[in-house]
């Protein structure tokens, strides 16, 4: 056998040269490690392999603005337990109807579980029971692994996550203007969302145009284009007041979106957006229904003011329907509603290859919120979440072991702890509870509901009607 020099080398010889070269390669490395600090990222209490979820409770808390907000806890063989939220203004039912589907499953085997219940999700408030469980899942990996969620979805883009507020109304535009000066020079905040809708202008003479006699039901209820509500010129003109004073008293510097403007027919939301133009909004949002997706795409190619769209959304496929028709300007999931933290990345990484920004929709307790900060920080397109609680003084009371203010001038910093990296305040959590609900009481009710959950027929025969 000969070297690179044409000199011949016996076995015996090649065989200790051999030898000689591994071995000083294990010992440097051996080296190598001894000059490292170890790594001890997974929590030796824990065995992740024969991990369990044992039980799923319950604690619902009632706030201002959007509510009630319920917790989820799951539970495991091993203490670690997880923490979730069904969205603000659902039923717990929604989550406890799931507790006989996870129990006895491993908590780690995130993907196979979020599969198998992600069918008892829908759009709206119907998905709050299936994100809440996904949320836990992560917040009990984490902890298990030693790291924050941000880090299992690819790690860091940002360390402080930007807030956006919503503000309470005023018939008077000055008064509604102080309101969001309050928000950028008090707070701090450093993204402003104003409510202003038909509703704010329709006493005054000559502003709406709708037919006389509607239910409450068929003005709140019905989709958008079938009330027959249209804004006048005149309506046009008094809900520019309200835009006008408000730039006046926060500059053109900050960004400024509106919502709610009202169950109004395509051809007005368009001059609405037109008329909005010199005001260099951010965007006008939920303009109709997301699902009628090509009335969206005339709005956004007409309207010179942004549409976004998304909060009511379940699923990933919704949102890369809108984005491929490039039918918003941007989207909106509230992880709460969009499938949880791992989906809602998911819808973030494809949007961002349609050239399309997500902002974040939310509007309850600080676990969900948190979720969403994990979520956002690991997201590369990702603008600003908003926030619905600003003015109640013991939401942030409601988690401990994270940095306070939760909110510090218009940013949540992202938390380094383990899963989501908070912990509950039971005395403050129990302060607010639901009337007539209890602080993670037992459901044994809900551990035998059962059902044939597979979507298709013949799955297999007798055997499977054996094990429901």
């Amino acid at each position: 056998m000969s070297n690179h020099n044409g000199r011949t080398i016996g076995r015996r010889a090649l065989f200790q040269t051999s030898a000689a070269l591994l071995g000083g390669a294990l010992a440097g490395r051996k080296a190598e490690a001894d000059q490292e600090t170890p790594v001890r990222n997974v929590n030796t209490n824990s065995s992740p392999s024969t991990l369990k979820i044992t039980d799923l409770r319950v604690a619902t808390v009632v706030k201002p603005g959007p509510s009630p907000c319920t917790i989820v806890r799951l539970d495991t063989n091993q203490g670690v337990y997880g923490l979730g939220e069904v969205r603000d203004g659902a039923s717990a039912t929604y989550a406890l109807f799931l507790k006989s589907r996870v129990v006895g499953e491993n908590p780690l085997r995130i993907t196979y579980l979020f599969q198998k219940i992600k069918q008892f999700g829908h759009h709206g408030r119907q998905a709050g029971g299936v994100v809440a469980i996904e949320e836990a899942l992560w917040d009990i990996a984490g902890k298990v692994y030693g790291v924050p969620i941000y880090q299992m979805l690819g790690g860091k883009f940002r360390d402080k996550i930007r807030i956006y507020a919503d503000t309470t109304e005023s018939d008077d535009p000055k008064v509604f203007a102080q309101r969001l000066k309050q928000r950028k020079e008090e707070m701090g905040i450093t993204w402003l969302k104003m409510d202003l809708g038909i509703e704010m202008v329709a006493k005054i003479p000559d502003t709406v145009t709708r037919p006389a006699g509607l239910s409450a039901w068929e003005q709140r209820a019905l989709p958008h284009p079938f009330v027959g509500a249209e804004v006048t010129e005149k309506g046009i003109e008094k809900l520019c007041e309200y835009v006008a004073a408000v730039r006046d008293a926060v500059g053109m510097e900050i960004p400024l979106s509106m919502d709610h403007l009202g169950h109004l027919g395509v051809n007005s939301i368009i001059r609405l957006g037109k008329a909005y133009e010199k005001y260099n909004l951010s965007w006008m949002e939920d303009v109709i229904p997301w699902q009628y997706t090509d009335l969206l795409q005339r709005i956004t190619a007409e309207s010179p003011t942004p549409i976004l769209t998304g909060e009511d959304i379940y699923l990933k496929e919704g949102f890369i329907n809108l984005c491929e028709k490039h039918a918003v300007s941007k989207i909106h999931p509230d992880i709460s509603t969009s499938g949880g933290i791992l989906e809602t990345h998911k819808i973030g990484d494809r949007a961002m290859e349609f050239g399309v920004p997500m902002a974040m929709h939310y509007a309850g307790l600080p676990i969900g919120a948190l979720a969403s900060v994990h979520c956002a920080t690991a997201t590369e397109n990702f603008l600003a979440c908003e926030n619905h609680s600003l003015d109640v003084p013991w939401w942030q009371d409601l988690v401990e072991g994270i940095e306070k203010p939760i909110i510090n001038k218009g940013f949540i910093t992202v938390p380094d702890k383990p899963g989501l990296g908070i912990t509950l305040n039971e005395d403050v959590v129990r302060k607010h509870l639901a009337p007539g609900t209890g602080y993670f009481e037992p459901t044994t009710q809900w551990d035998r509901e059962r059902s044939g959950d597979w979507l298709w027929s013949k799955v297999g025969g007798k055997e499977i009607w054996a094990r429901v």
